[in-house]
């Protein structure tokens, strides 16, 4: 059973408004390249091209009417992986610009032709992995500076609230009870004693006071409240 060939879309851009029109060859050109291309490696390129008529070279690819088309269409059509370009400056002139953009379509997956030189996006030129080489720093640069604001607005909430992230304590959620408990656990000022965990529990069911699932509250749940220790076992 022979398999279906792989399917493919065309990417074509120009750069001034006069290189566009019926009467121009410059949408022509690149289609026909891009279908020689295709014919020649067994590709199904899907119609119509999307286009970007007097769009600069420079632009980010995402600011691109067309190419933002595009890139919705690929991702309705999971089955296409493949965008074919005539050239590798059709896709993008600045190398920045080639360089993030070439590294998004990575991200989802997507292959980038340039057919009059299929490696140039693999070629692995010093201009080219110096600008990945910052492109990586800007982006761990910026994912540190993230973390560091995360962490100081944590700082100055928890200076602030005392807390800011994390499980809510039932000082938060259940004051009264805590409040209870807590005046529980006194001393008794004619013995000195204190109740214990268990005696404490009771008092807070006979005046309502139950776990989220109905039951007495159980000794480690009064310890927390009340701020005891546990006490330590015998070696």
């Amino acid at each position: 059973m022979t398999s279906k060939p792989a399917a493919a879309v065309a990417y074509l851009r120009t750069s001034s408004a006069t290189n566009t029109g019926q009467d121009k060859d410059s949408h022509k050109r690149q289609l026909t390249a891009i279908t020689n291309y295709a014919k020649r490696h067994g590709l199904i390129v899907h119609e119509p091209p999307f286009y970007d008529a007097a769009v600069s070279g420079s632009d980010l690819i995402q600011d691109r009417p067309g190419f933002s088309a595009m890139l919705s269409y690929l991702g309705e059509h999971p089955e296409i992986r493949t965008i074919l370009v005539e050239t590798a400056s059709r896709f993008a002139r600045d190398l920045i610009v080639q360089e993030t953009g070439y590294r998004l379509l990575q991200a989802r997956g997507i292959e980038l032709i340039a057919v009059d030189s299929p490696n140039n996006f693999l070629d692995d030129t010093p201009t080219a992995v110096m600008v990945r080489q910052i492109l990586g720093a800007v982006a761990q640069f910026d994912k540190a500076m993230t973390v560091a604001k995360l962490r100081g607005a944590r700082d100055r909430k928890r200076s602030t609230h005392g807390k800011c992230e994390g499980r809510k304590s039932m000082a938060e959620t259940q004051p009264e009870v805590v409040a209870l408990a807590r005046k529980l656990y006194r001393r008794n000022p004619a013995t000195g004693q204190r109740r214990s965990m268990r005696e404490i529990a009771e008092e807070l069911t006979k005046a309502g006071h139950k776990n989220s699932r109905g039951n007495i509250y159980q000794i480690t749940a009064i310890r927390r409240m009340v701020g005891a220790e546990a006490p330590r076992r015998m070696a």
